[in-house]
């Protein structure tokens, strides 16, 4: 794998009801599975369950089981029952590969992760969603050395701010606002890191006096306004997920994804209009659900609202709800949300999160509900 094991492996453990943690194994899983290169236990959990994320459950008689996603490329998992008829998963010791010999590696770095994290580590270490006020707040650069817009490594930036002097700041810019669908008010603010720089002469504000910073490593082009925040700050990149329903019902939307695409899939990256004020937590598993489209049933059958003509329209906006017959032939009827995926929670803002798409029946999109009922 690209990341070494202590970067990459993301154990994982769940706390779900004992109804919903009984493990029904795919009619169609293999007796037995050869791990390949390129493997997630997130993947090889998708082969045996249709909840993927119940996968400690699958491992509890593995002999490794201080360190269950301690798995390699070429290991043979089988699947085997206990004596209460449980599955369970466990490494077929005496499997060998056949194949031809070479040079013999350490396992300790190429050990599978959980999930891919290489999706994640962009949206756990180099972008926040901070609100206008805490923007507002931080120390900002008001201009360089050099009379240029446009500052990159090497240059010094002059900062609006006491900072502390030899310490590491992340350069983020201010980017597009996470709109509400409900309140149509912005939630946060993309901040997206632009550099890196190492404060070398402190400032004092009560002289007029900018902090000196020097640019140690550009991501972009580093303007007036960009702000600063400690180099680790928002960047912690956390060791476990513990993957989990909501214990309350829970409802929120889709409102951004990281791609420029109409239509996500699993592995995609969105945004929900979720947080800590919602008690989103890192690991929560979500559904995705979708509003099915509104029928307007008139003098001429059944037909879509998009379908329908201005007549039909107006009277739906008038708010003619199902059971509000208009007259005696015609009705509007508003359909239920159906599921079309699941989504986990992997970073949390105060009012928005980050979420992974782990599984989909049909694309998912922007404004797509993201719920626990």
């Amino acid at each position: 794998m690209k990341y070494p094991l202590f970067a990459a492996v993301l154990a994982l453990s769940t706390a779900f009801p004992s109804v919903a943690d009984v493990l029904n194994i795919k009619k169609n899983a293999p007796k037995q599975y050869v791990v390949k290169k390129g493997d997630t236990l997130w993947d090889i959990s998708a082969i045996y369950l249709n909840k993927p994320w119940l996968w400690p459950e699958l491992w509890q008689m593995n002999p490794q089981i201080d360190n269950p996603h301690l798995i390699y490329p070429g290991d043979a998992l089988s699947l085997i029952y206990d004596e209460h008829g449980n599955p369970r998963l466990v490494i077929n010791s005496g499997y060998k590969k056949l194949s031809p010999h070479g040079r013999i590696t350490p396992k300790g770095r190429n050990a599978i992760p959980t999930l891919p994290l290489e999706l994640l580590r962009p949206y756990l270490t180099y972008e926040q969603a901070l609100s206008r006020k805490e923007i507002a707040e931080k120390p900002y650069i008001l201009g360089a050395n050099v009379n240029t817009k446009m500052n990159t490594e090497g240059h010094i930036v002059y900062v609006k701010g006491e900072l502390k002097l030899h310490e590491a700041y992340a350069i983020y810019r201010k980017g597009k606002a996470y709109i509400d669908p409900e309140t149509n008010k912005a939630l946060a603010y993309k901040s997206q890191l632009v550099g890196i720089g190492r404060v070398f002469r402190e400032g004092d504000l009560s002289q007029g006096v900018p902090s000196s910073v020097k640019v140690t490593e550009a991501k972009q082009e580093i303007r007036a306004t960009d702000f600063l925040m400690p180099a680790m700050q928002g960047q912690t990149l956390p060791a476990y997920f513990k993957m989990q329903r909501p214990d309350e019902p829970i409802t929120g939307n889709i409102i951004a994804a990281t791609s420029r695409l109409r239509e996500f899939s699993t592995m995609d990256i969105v945004v929900l209009n979720l947080g800590l004020e919602q008690n989103i937590k890192a690991g929560h598993i979500l559904d995705i659900e979708r509003q099915s489209p509104t029928v307007f049933d008139g003098r001429n059958g059944p037909r879509y609202e998009e379908d329908s003509n201005s007549l039909e329209k107006f009277m739906k906006k008038s708010d003619e709800f199902f059971g509000v017959e208009p007259d005696k032939n015609s009705t509007v009827w508003h359909m239920p949300k159906e599921k079309v995926g699941e989504l986990m929670v992997f970073k949390v803002h105060e009012k928005v999160s980050y979420a992974l798409i782990v599984k989909n029946q049909h694309p998912i999109r922007i404004g797509d509900f993201a719920v626990i009922n």
